[in-house]
């Protein structure tokens, strides 16, 4: 049965008139859903060739998923925000403007990035189709909320914000908003005055800095209270990664280290493991690093070749490991390796809990068997990237995670809702970044006897700024709280990442853009957080790899 457009609202609000819409969403993703399965489900199964060939049009889906998923916790927000009587005129500016923008884009065409526009023709719909069944609450939403003056009256509210966190309610309860405000002040202390200059010298994050976040428990955050951890969900790890990265993303991405390691043991490892690692990471007095990716498998985990050979008691390792973050002064290594060389794909990997020496920029590998060398970067610094060779390197048998071969690959798979989570977060909070500097520039300068933040493309910029960063952050905190309430998020958090990386880019190149000329110059911050910003969009599973993994859920869903 064909799916009739959303009734017009008349005269109701921005926030009922997107609910009004949000059916039709739904009967647009599964038109679109059924579309794109026609070109790639054969025999009744997605085919992997037929899902390659037609990347366009399942990437296409994803991100119209994705912005359904966007749209739906916009207007979650604003309801509870309503309910609890703090839906005020900004939260209504920033959905009004987010809910016209991301609509029309639905219509017109939905970037991918800044080359790739997918459009309803892609996805095997008539051009039409998007509008018809938005209908009269779609077409009111866009002209109320994509006017001039609409996006001018957001700019002017952020403008008056003056520093409020997300120039807007984001939604936390008083915990979690005890939580940013703790994280904010130890950023703002500790952080954000020094991470420009570290950053310049590409010089490790100091470790005075580490510790003090040890003491206010970021690395034991998610650990459970049993083992020194503070049992918290990952909701709040969301707030932390998001002030701390709004600081300096290499300090908001410490506590990724130890989140995977933890996630890894917690998940797969044995009693003994347990007891051994995770007081340690949580209070810690441990640094670990994950060392999974190879020089030639990237995304394709299953195809690694780094070799584990037992020996008696003992492990020996040899291979090749890249784009290893904070190797240097890491104490443990996640090491994922292949044990048995004859079982193909992922079933022959195994992880490794791998104890090693700290090092030195002298010497950054004093280990038996294992060496490396530098990845110089654009941005991202403060932890550095590595290369890592291992010839015989050693590691005690007991440290097999789990205690049985074969399992590595499974291991890994179950931190991934976390890791996209944590990821998105910390996009979050460098778009933030981004919308902040921009803004405190665009107020500053003046020209033509005016600020800049006067004139209505740069207002226009900060307008979509402050939209965009609340929508990526619902959304992620939304995926958050689903993996809180142990329910299967994958999905979630993959929509979260994909658009969070976006989100952040744009909004740095937007508050590049600003600053005209002084934003090219590294002396400005924001030429840091443009160059931060773009690793989001690679890591922890590339734009297309993550949406080729949310194109595959929701056509075998659908099926």
């Amino acid at each position: 049965m064909t799916a009739q457009p959303a009734a017009a609202p008349g005269t109701s609000s921005p926030a009922a008139r997107l609910q009004a819409v949000l059916p039709a969403l739904d009967a647009l993703l599964n038109e679109a859903t059924e579309a794109v399965r026609r070109k790639v489900v054969v025999n009744g199964r997605v085919d992997s060739d037929a899902l390659d060939r037609e990347q366009r049009a399942g990437h296409g889906l994803a991100w119209l998923a994705t912005y359904r998923m966007a749209l739906r916790e916009l207007s979650h927000w604003s309801e509870r925000l309503a309910t609890e009587s703090r839906y005020g005129a900004i939260e209504e500016a920033i959905l009004r403007v987010g809910a016209a923008e991301y609509l029309a884009q639905i219509i017109g065409g939905i970037p991918m990035n800044q080359g790739e526009i997918v459009r309803a023709a892609d996805l095997g719909l008539s051009p039409d189709r998007p509008a018809e069944l938005l209908g009269e609450a779609g077409r009111e939403l866009i002209a109320d909320g994509g006017s001039a003056e609409a996006r001018a009256e957001l700019a002017a509210l952020v403008r008056d914000a003056d520093g409020r966190a997300g120039f807007g309610d984001s939604g936390l309860d008083e915990t979690h908003g005890q939580f940013r405000d703790e994280m904010r002040r130890f950023a703002d202390a500790e952080v954000t005055p020094y991470a420009h200059a570290w950053h310049l010298a590409n010089s490790y994050i100091p470790l005075e800095t580490i510790q003090k976040l040890a003491e206010l428990g970021v690395f034991g955050l998610t650990i459970p209270e049993e083992f020194g951890g503070m049992g918290l969900g990952k909701e709040a790890m969301c707030v932390v990664s998001e002030e701390l990265s709004r600081a300096y993303i290499g300090v908001g991405s410490l506590g990724t280290r130890s989140e995977i390691a933890a996630e890894l043991i917690l998940g797969g490892g044995t009693e003994e493991q347990k007891a051994h690692f995770l007081p340690k990471l949580a209070d810690g007095s441990i640094l670990p690093t994950a060392v999974f990716t190879e020089p030639n498998t990237g995304s394709d985990l299953a195809s690694l070749k780094t070799r584990a050979v037992r020996d008696g008691e003992t492990y020996k390792v040899s291979g090749a490991k890249t784009w290893i973050t904070h190797p240097v002064r890491a104490d443990l290594m996640t090491l994922l390796v292949r044990t048995d060389p004859n079982e193909p794909g992922h079933r022959g990997l195994s992880m490794l809990l791998a104890e090693k020496p700290r090092g030195t920029d002298e010497d950054p590998f004093p280990a038996a068997g294992m060496s490396g060398g530098e990845i110089e970067v654009l941005g991202y610094r403060g932890m550095k990237e590595f290369e890592i060779s291992f010839d015989g390197f050693e590691v005690p048998a007991k440290n097999l995670l789990g205690g049985v071969e074969g399992q590595g690959f499974k291991q890994l798979m179950k931190t991934f809702e976390s890791a996209r989570i944590q990821t998105a977060a910390r996009a979050v909070g460098v778009a933030q970044s981004a919308l902040d500097i921009g803004l405190r520039y665009a107020e500053e300068r003046v020209q033509f006897k005016k600020p800049l933040a006067d004139f209505p493309r740069v207002a226009d910029k900060i307008a979509i700024m402050a939209a965009e960063v609340q929508i990526a952050r619902q959304i992620t905190y939304f995926a958050a709280r689903e993996k809180d309430s142990d329910r299967r998020c994958d999905l979630e958090a993959g929509m979260a990442k994909l658009l969070g990386a976006r989100v952040a880019w744009a909004a740095a190149d937007n508050a590049l853009q600003i600053h005209g000329g002084n934003g090219f110059a590294l002396e400005y911050q924001i030429s840091r957080v443009l160059c931060d910003s773009r690793i989001l969009n690679i890591f922890e599973g590339a734009a297309e790899i993550q949406a080729q993994v949310i194109a595959r859920r929701l056509l075998e869903a659908a099926g």
